[in-house]
Parts: structure tokens; C-alpha cells; sequence
């Protein structure tokens, strides 16, 4: 007898089988294609695993719906259990770590000044790793976040009254209280009457265009600001995607209900609409 829920469960499982297949082809072509970088690399296994994933659960998903296989539905019902379970976790994590800190108002700057200790220690102790710090570095130098600074042709006042992106104003020039002469946007002098500024980012500045201020305290507060605001979408996708799996989820457990009715009821009953 025809099940409503088997059908849409097998519908919504095909849908994800076929959103898998770019997924995975995307890890697999970063994997395999020459002069990858390493941010690239850092992207490649997750991008392979997540489509791994999703293609078994869904494969699980769709073959127990239509063949009414109560294992695989089962299976396929307890692993979006601890789905769930995980990104509600997360999500309420994200949430905690990203309540903290933000970027400070300069005077009479377009553009934020940013401090790591205005962070969570979460957060800190991430980008303060040495390792971790190193893909990240890898990662700014590949996207050339501050390429457009360099091309730019500004004077001091149209300068400051841009409005910079976090990673733009902390890795790309020197803090502002360094009170560094302008040349440009990526090249700054010591002044004649150097202030010698407690703030370590003064003397780990570089006019090198390859280092600039990437290994500045405030480049990496910039990318936990960048990294802040992304998780802060994130987490509003992930309550949307919650609410989708909890009634897939509810779905998937009507689906089972009715394999258990087919299978334990005499021979010919098929049971009732569901």
C-alpha cells in the first residue's frame, strides 16, 4: 500500500544523494589537479569526507525507504540522531564563542582597530598556535587579501576614511597608535620622534609585501573577527538546517513505524495510509 512518508523520505534522500556528487567531486578535484596550495589542501578532506557522508547516509536513506528495509532505516534514523545532536551542539558553541569581542572604534578612521585579548581564550589559543597560524598565514598569502591595498593609488585622507575589512586592517598596515609616517597603503615609515609604543605589532611590522603585518597580534584578531561574523551566519543556517532534519528526522521515524507494521502483520496485510 502506498506510504506517504517512504515516498517523501525517499524523495528528500535522492535530493541530498545528488547535492553529494558535486560535494565530492570538488574535494576529489582539489585532491588530484597539480599546484595545489596549502589552503586548498586544508580544504580538500573535509569537502571529500562531507560527501562521503552524505552520499552513504542518503544511499541508507533512500534504499531502506523504497525497499522497505527496516535495518537501513534504522541505521539511517540513528545516524541523524547524533546529526542533530552534534549541530545543536555546535551551533550553541558558536554561539558562545563568537558573544565576544569586536572591533574598536579608531579616531577619525572609516576602518576598526582590533585586539586579540578582546576575544574568547578559545578563540585565541586557535590562531595563537603555531601550526594553526601557519595554514591560516598560507591561506591569507594565497587569497592576496591585501593585494587591492597594494594596487591602491590613495592619499593618508582617503586612506582612513576607508572602510577596511577586519583582516584588511589588522594584517595589511600597522596598528594606528604605531603612529607610523604613510607612504601608502602598504608601505609605512618609523617617525623622527618614534613613540616607542608598548604594542608589540609596532616592531613586528614589515614593509616586505610578502609579511607586511601578518604576523601581527591584530592580523590575527582581524581573522577571528572574519571568522566571528561568518560563524555568526552560520549558526542562523544551522537553526534552518536543525528545524529540516528534525522533520526529515519525524518523517524518517513514521517511515520506520510503518516498515515494523508491513513486516510484523500477517502475510498480505500491508497496513494503513501514513
Amino acid at each position: 500500500m502506498f506510504r506517504l512518508s517512504n515516498n517523501l523520505i525517499g524523495v528528500l534522500n535522492f535530493v541530498t544523494f545528488l547535492l553529494s556528487l558535486p560535494i565530492l567531486g570538488g574535494g576529489i578535484w582539489l585532491a588530484t589537479r597539480g599546484g595545489v596550495t596549502d589552503c586548498e589542501k586544508f580544504l580538500q578532506t573535509p569537502l571529500i569526507v562531507l560527501g562521503v557522508f552524505l552520499m552513504l547516509v542518503s544511499l541508507a536513506g533512500l534504499v531502506g525507504a523504497c525497499c522497505r528495509n527496516s535495518l537501513l532505516l534504522w541505521i539511517y534514523l540513528f545516524v541523524m540522531f547524533i546529526l542533530i545532536v552534534v549541530l545543536s551542539f555546535f551551533t550553541v558553541f558558536a554561539f558562545v564563542v563568537t558573544n565576544k569581542g569586536a572591533g574598536e572604534v579608531a579616531s577619525n578612521r572609516g576602518y576598526k582597530e582590533y585586539r586579540l585579548g578582546d576575544y574568547s581564550h578559545w578563540l585565541q589559543k586557535r590562531v595563537e598556535n603555531s601550526k594553526n597560524w601557519a595554514k591560516i598565514r598560507a591561506c591569507l598569502s594565497d587569497a592576496k587579501v591585501c593585494q587591492s591595498l597594494q594596487e591602491s593609488n590613495q592619499t593618508f585622507n582617503q586612506f582612513i576614511s576607508d572602510n577596511l575589512s577586519p583582516i584588511e586592517s589588522g594584517c595589511c598596515k600597522p596598528p594606528s597608535e604605531c603612529n607610523f609616517d604613510y607612504q601608502n597603503a602598504t608601505l609605512w615609515t618609523l617617525p623622527a620622534n618614534d613613540t616607542n609604543s608598548s604594542n608589540p605589532d609596532c616592531s613586528t611590522w614589515s614593509n616586505n609585501q610578502s609579511i607586511l603585518c601578518y604576523d601581527c597580534q591584530s592580523c590575527k584578531a582581524g581573522v577571528i573577527a572574519n571568522v566571528k561574523d561568518k560563524w555568526r551566519k552560520i549558526v542562523i543556517l544551522n537553526i534552518i538546517i536543525l528545524v529540516f532534519l528534525i522533520v526529515v528526522y519525524s518523517v524518517g521515524c513514521c517511515a520506520f513505524r510503518n516498515n515494523r507494521r508491513d513486516n510484523d502483520g500477517p502475510p498480505g496485510w500491508k497496513g494503513g495510509y501514513a
